[in-house]
């Protein structure tokens, strides 16, 4: 048996995984989850599929029917992953988009592993605890309402959601009146309103990729501050730059990237990888 024979056997019988978006080239997605699946053994096989804008469900069922197992899926398509799962988590009825997909039978469980991410991050990676916390979230679209639930999972005082549209954010905080701990731990409000040093600060607008900045008081900046922005690149962003210069700790959204593939081969795959080597490593890539 020659090389390639070889591989294409070993291709044959690893589990089929893929990442769906348009774009897609950029994706580091298969680096992540190769590196994952070698260090757990896993066998897989993980590919960036281009889906047409207005053919993802399709292109996601032909990935089923070719025999994938499951996949994550990235803009513009987390809201068309929502609509095809047969069943939801929890945690992706709350987010109302799905960026995790696991193929099992008739069953597509769809999951989103965004929220998960950015506390494994926060938590674990940057080593602060969101219990007793005041937290503000800058935005109110799907990359923030993807991230709220497992925010309150885990016990803050307060999440202040501030949105340049208030009516958006006060819709998030009804959306989510019934997962409160205690009256008042879900605040809205518009970008002016947050009053006080806050404990984190996550930035889940898109202002970051247009070199905007949300118009937010310094004020919500202290000494201890944790200012973590969804985006990331070889240079911090504009906003990690301002709330550095107002005596802030920040950080990117790199660690979530990575955090929340780990979930998501966990969904799939029932193993938990270790990540801070690959955060590294990518890091030192970018």
């Amino acid at each position: 048996m020659n090389a390639n024979e070889l591989n294409e056997n070993n291709t044959k019988q690893a589990d089929q995984y893929c990442v769906f978006g348009n774009p897609i080239a950029h994706s580091k997605s298969p680096l992540i989850h190769a590196a994952f699946a070698l260090q757990t053994g896993e066998s897989i096989v993980y590919e960036r599929r281009l889906a047409p804008l207005d053919g993802f469900a399709l292109a996601a069922r032909t990935f089923a029917a070719e025999g994938g197992k499951g996949a994550n899926v990235t803009v513009p398509f987390k809201l068309d992953a929502c609509a095809l799962a047969t069943e939801l988590t929890p945690r992706a009825q709350a987010a109302g988009a799905v960026n995790t997909l696991r193929f099992d039978g008739e069953t597509i469980l769809g999951d989103n592993t965004d929220g998960a991410g950015l506390v494994a991050d926060i938590v674990r990676n940057a080593g602060v605890p969101l219990a007793g916390k005041r937290v503000l979230l800058l935005g109110a679209g799907g990359a923030a309402r993807g991230v709220v639930l497992p925010l309150l999972e885990q016990g803050p005082q307060e999440i202040f959601i501030a949105n340049r549209t208030v009516a958006t954010a006060e819709a998030l905080v009804q959306q989510f009146a019934d997962a409160l701990s205690h009256p008042g731990q879900l605040r809205a409000g518009g970008f002016g309103e947050p009053d006080g040093v806050f404990d984190i600060v996550i930035n889940a607008t898109s202002a970051s990729l247009a070199g905007d900045l949300p118009p937010v008081p310094v004020s919500i900046f202290g000494s201890h501050t944790l200012v973590l922005d969804m985006m990331y690149g070889p240079a911090p962003t504009v906003f990690m730059e301002f709330a550095a210069q107002h005596g802030a700790q920040v950080r990117d959204g790199l660690g979530m990237l990575v955090e929340q593939a780990a979930e998501a081969f966990y969904v799939w795959r029932g193993v938990r990888p270790q990540t801070a080597d690959l955060l590294a490593q990518l890091r030192g890539a970018l």
